[in-house]
Parts: structure tokens; sequence; C-alpha cells
């Protein structure tokens, strides 16, 4: 009896808990990367594509699995010398055609359906080199579409990159990344 009892509630339980393990599949058309960098003579505001993403995560532990991958050279900020030097001088894409971010932890609690604010840390790859951050992301679940919204700064110059600054035109050493990722969630 106590074997039945306990298969009985292993299959009860079961759905629940496939449930709470889903992925988010970015599609990279519905998806933005946007950067605010300040200087001593105007505000750069540029875009990045987003080339692919796929992030798994269980809500009954705060692990994530996966990255979200960015062209490196698809930056565009409405001047097209600026945009070269960037992809030639600081970004090097060349050497290093993509940008990513491999979520691993999370705290907080992300809800089956609505809002839900949660703190991801994971590794951001930049010039081929790993850095550690911490990120809020908003996300919002909806049947099975998916979004998730990041405000967050990256420290480029200490993370070693070059500043872009020459004369009397000064850049700040980090650029404000606004993170849109819209998709779909899977089982």
């Amino acid at each position: 009896m106590k074997s039945f009892t306990a298969f009985a509630l292993a299959a009860l339980l079961a759905p629940a808990a496939l449930a709470q393990h889903q992925t988010f599949v970015v599609n990279p058309e519905a998806s933005e990367v946007k950067i605010t960098l300040k200087t001593t003579h105007e505000v750069v505001n540029g875009a990045f594509h987003v080339q692919s993403g796929s992030i798994e995560f269980d809500r009954s532990a705060p692990t994530l699995q996966g990255a979200v991958v960015v062209f490196a050279g698809s930056g565009k900020t409405g001047n097209d010398s600026r945009d070269k030097k960037m992809n030639k001088v600081i970004l090097k894409v060349e050497q290093y055609a993509t940008v990513s971010f491999e979520p691993k932890t999370y705290t907080g609690t992300i809800a089956n359906s609505s809002d839900s604010t949660i703190q991801a840390t994971g590794i951001f790859t930049l010039l081929g080199t790993p850095h550690e951050i911490t990120i809020p992301i908003l996300v919002h679940l909806e049947d099975t579409a998916a979004t998730a919204k990041s405000h967050f700064v990256v420290p480029y110059v200490q993370w070693g990159l070059k500043n872009p600054s020459f004369l009397v035109w000064k850049a700040d050493n980090d650029v404000v990344i606004d993170l849109l990722l819209a998709g779909r969630l899977s089982k």
C-alpha cells in the first residue's frame, strides 16, 4: 500500500515538477540591445542586433542555463565614422564577432504568469574575456509568450576596452545597456 501511495503521489506531482522547468527561446527580430554613452558634447545612443538566445530556467531551483548572443559589428549610432571606429578599435569585431551573456543563477521568484523581477548573475563576455555581472531583469510571462527587460551598466574601460575619447571630446568609462528580449516559452 505504501508503494502505491508513493507512486500515486509521484504521478500527481510529476506534471507540476515538469511545469517548473521551461526554456525561453529568444526571437532576435523582436529583441533589441540599446546603448547610451555620455560624452562631454552629446549623449550617444545606439542599437545592436541580437543574434540568438535561449535560456533554461526552473522555478524550483535558482539556476539558469543558456546564453544571449549579440553581433558585435551590428552596432549603429547614427554616425558611420563613429561606428567604424567602434567596430575596429573599441569592439575589435574582426577578432571578436560576438558579445554574450550566460546567466547562471538568479534570486527572486519567477511567477507562472504576469511580471516578476529577478537578479540574474552570470558571465558577460566582451572581447573574448569573461566578466561576472549581476543584472536586474523584469520578466513577463503570458501563456507561451515571454519578455525580459533589463537596464544595467557595463564598465567597459575597466573590462579592457578602449575609451573613444579624443582631444576635448571625452566619453564616460561606463556604458548603459537597455536590453529587451522577446520570445516564447517551451517545455
